[in-house]
């Protein structure tokens, strides 16, 4: 085998090992956040939202375009749940920030996803948009 040919193949074999390392490292960030995580740890319930909390956080619906258009939360923000990763520069880490969709299961998936990536300020609105509409302590 030239040097050239082993060469090729040591590259090879790198770039095949390296998505399971990617996978692994991202399987122990998620496995090292669910450990150290308090039970209720990054939820909050429609009733908490009084006047104080809705005017200090930053609401993000998670849903599509066409759903956020047809109405959401008064001054929320629209980043689809599969891009809060890639718009993790517009979601602040100095305040709250309240995630949510029709009922809280696609953004349940982007704000473990934040909260993984470090965003501990990042919290689920526990049954979404229909539960903010039932229940909310305090609505504009």
């Amino acid at each position: 085998m030239t040097l050239k040919h082993l060469l090729a193949a040591t590259i090879a074999l790198g770039l095949h090992a390296a998505p399971g390392l990617a996978q692994d490292a991202a399987v122990d960030a998620m496995q090292e956040y669910m450990m150290f995580s308090e039970y209720e740890a990054g939820i909050i319930v429609p009733q908490q939202i009084d006047r104080e909390v809705f005017e200090a956080a930053l609401f993000v619906d998670t849903r599509d375009a066409g759903q956020f258009a047809e109405g959401t939360i008064p001054g929320a923000v629209n980043i689809e749940w599969r891009e809060v990763l890639d718009r993790i520069d517009d979601i602040p880490e100095d305040r709250m920030t309240i995630l949510f969709c029709n009922t809280g299961s696609l953004s349940a998936q982007a704000a473990f996803a934040l909260r993984v990536a470090g965003r501990d300020n990042v919290v689920l609105l526990q049954s979404g948009l229909t539960g903010w509409q039932q229940d909310a302590a305090w609505k504009p």
